[in-house]
Order: structure tokens, then C-alpha cells, then sequence
């Protein structure tokens, strides 16, 4: 165990340790923050849409490498388990062959092949995972909409749920919070969209005449 622990502690492989380390205390955030009603996804503004063009150079660089547009808590993830397994990867084979690269050099090269490897997986990745937004519309296409709530009651705390069509008939599963001056609205509930911070919409009751005369989907 010792000699493990050495191993991985050891000044040519300490990147790639620390990267490591970084995806189980991010995740076991990720796990108490959903204990509490909260989400670090949320936190971290996974409204970054990836998927369309930026004036910002660090988000389109980003949305190259993440080609399947996943949440940023997933992509950075998928980054540091590719650098910390690649890094090691390279420095076993480098010990074998002749001895360990020097870990700046063998930190180059690990992003070189993480960044292929994050690419292909953020593209399959995005397949299987449901998304709060469709490509073909933005999130604030959705504020005006009329939708229902499926995980409530929606108040002032932490966010429900609330299903939405878009325009095209996409449905849409978006949090939401009941608007500062609502009551708290109950599961099947209709409610419209007012505003929007980030991925959290704020949601009203909605009028009769608003609501859509199919049946709501809890029905």
C-alpha cells in the first residue's frame, strides 16, 4: 500500500494525481448537494449553450471539445478522468522504456490525447443522457411558454420541475421556482413561464385562458 501511495505521490505523476483527487471531491459534492435540494451542475451555469457559435474564444473552444454539448460538471469530469488515466498511462510506458518523462512534458502530452478522447465521448455521452433544452431553441425561447409541473410543489426554494413545449413541440424538462409574490404551486399544476436566471425559470399560475385545452401530461 505504501509503495502505491509513493507511486502516486511521486513529482512526474503529482499532476496527474491531483486531477484524480479532484474527481472524487467534485463528485462527492455533486452527491451532498443534491442531498439539500441543490445541484453544483446549477452552480456552475450549465446554461453555457455549446451548441451554437460564441463571441467568447474559450467557450467555442470548449464547445469543439465538448462536440455532444453534455453539462459542464460532465465535461470537466470526462477532462480530468482523461488527463489522470492518460497521464498515467504514458509515465508507466515511459518507466518501462527508458524512465519517467519529466511531468510538465508528460502533461503536454496527455492533454494532446485527452482532448480526442473527451471530443468522442462528450458525442456519445450526449446520446444517452436527457437534456433540458433542445439544440433547435434556446432556454429563453421558453419563457412565455406554458407548461406543468411534474416535480413540485414549486415555492421560493429549491427548484421543481416543470414540463414545457417549445415551439416546435419539443418537450422541454426545465427547473423552475414559483415567482416571489406566488404561492407554492402543486404538482399538475399548468403554470407559465415569466422569467428566466440561468437554467431556473420563474413560474406563475396560469390563466384559464393560457392553458392548453389538451390534457396535461400527468393525465
Amino acid at each position: 500500500m505504501s509503495a502505491l501511495l509513493e507511486h502516486v505521490m511521486s513529482p512526474e505523476v503529482r499532476p496527474f494525481a491531483i486531477a484524480a483527487a479532484m474527481i472524487l471531491i467534485v463528485g462527492s459534492i455533486e452527491v451532498v448537494s443534491m442531498l439539500v435540494g441543490a445541484s453544483l451542475s446549477e452552480m456552475l451555469g450549465t446554461n453555457i449553450d455549446f451548441g451554437h457559435p460564441s463571441d467568447n474564444g474559450v467557450i467555442n473552444s470548449i464547445s469543439w471539445i465538448n462536440v455532444g454539448g453534455v453539462p459542464l460538471l460532465i465535461f470537466l469530469l470526462l477532462l480530468l478522468g482523461a488527463f489522470s488515466i492518460t497521464g498515467f498511462l504514458i509515465q508507466d510506458i515511459a518507466r518501462m522504456v527508458a524512465g519517467p518523462l519529466p511531468a510538465t512534458l508528460a502533461s503536454v502530452g496527455a492533454v494532446a490525447v485527452s482532448i480526442p478522447l473527451v471530443r468522442a465521448a462528450s458525442r456519445g455521452i450526449a446520446r444517452v443522457i436527457p437534456k433540458d433544452e433542445s439544440y433547435a431553441v434556446g432556454l429563453g425561447d421558453l419563457v412565455g411558454r406554458v407548461g406543468e409541473v411534474v416535480i413540485g410543489p414549486l415555492d421560493q426554494g429549491p427548484p421543481g420541475r416543470v414540463s414545457v413545449a417549445d415551439i416546435h413541440g419539443n418537450r422541454h424538462f426545465v427547473w423552475a421556482v414559483a415567482a416571489p409574490s406566488s404561492s407554492p404551486l402543486p404538482q399538475g399544476t399548468m403554470v407559465l413561464l415569466v422569467d428566466r436566471a440561468g437554467t431556473r425559470f420563474v413560474a406563475v399560475k396560469a390563466d384559464d385562458e393560457l392553458k392548453p385545452s389538451k390534457p396535461p401530461l400527468s393525465s
